[in-house]
């Protein structure tokens, strides 16, 4: 579970990124994160990345506060975190074998673990004939595919995409959204980061939408406030009822006097 509690980021030269943000996300979601540009996506996906920690309140997942990890502990939270970027950041020097089994090596994975493994997130996103090219060979949809491949291959239980589509067509956009899906109904988390709406739209899973640092809306509390004001609503046009009714009765009582 991941919980943002009135959650405050100011930068040293006085920005304030976010400014109380209050949000919980449960194991096995899958969460849109939108907003204009400066809204505060990118500061939230540094934290929990641990790139950077709260100036204020309180960021845990899975029960750990993020702000008291040492500089040791953080290697071994990162693990159970995938992240997908919008530029890839593949190593060009790698084919793409070996640019996802460096996320096993760098762990300390052995090799016939990382073999068996490497092909088997590679055959979920369709590259498993395309391991021995390299990046500037791919196009920029394989890129990402082999970067969503890395992300999952230490079997995180969290997934951050951050733009993930943001260097692909429409068609291979799609194609991405619907692997994350697949990868959520395992079970893991899946936050993205987007400004696509059409993708929110076409795949209706829960949106929180930041702007100026602060949550401006969450789909997870809509139903709530719709039936909110749907009973003040209902409140206010029972009222006058109530008044004539009320009317009448003192009229009534007048004329029996």
């Amino acid at each position: 579970m991941i919980v943002f509690k009135n959650v405050k980021k100011t930068y040293p030269n006085g920005t304030d990124a976010l400014n109380g943000v209050d949000i919980k996300i449960d194991d096995g979601e899958f969460v849109f994160i939108t907003g204009p540009s400066g809204a505060g996506k990118s500061t939230m996906i540094r934290l929990l990345t641990c790139e950077d920690v709260p100036s204020e309140g309180k960021l845990t997942v899975d029960g750990t506060n993020l702000k008291r990890l040492s500089h040791r502990q953080i290697p071994k939270y990162r693990r159970k975190i995938g992240v997908v970027f919008q530029d890839f950041r593949l190593i060009p020097t790698l084919n793409v074998f070996d640019n996802v089994a460096f996320a096993m090596r760098v762990v300390g994975r052995g090799g016939r673990e990382i073999k068996s493994r490497v092909m088997a997130v590679l055959k979920i996103v369709g590259l498993e004939h395309k391991i021995s090219v390299f990046p500037e060979q791919l196009s920029g949809g394989e890129q990402q595919r082999v970067a969503l491949a890395r992300a999952i291959v230490n079997s995180p239980s969290i997934i951050i995409a951050d733009e993930p589509t943001g260097n692909v067509d429409p068609e291979m956009s799609i194609e991405i959204m619907k692997l994350l899906s697949s990868i959520n109904r395992n079970g893991i988390t899946v936050v993205v980061v987007t400004h696509e709406q059409r993708l929110v739209r076409a795949f209706k899973k829960r949106e929180i939408r930041l702007k100026y640092g602060k949550v401006e809306f969450d789909t997870a509390l809509e139903p709530k406030t719709r039936a909110e004001e749907k009973e003040a609503e209902k409140s206010k046009t029972s009222e006058p009822s109530k008044n004539r009714s009320s009317e009448s009765d003192n009229k009534e009582a007048a004329e029996n006097v």
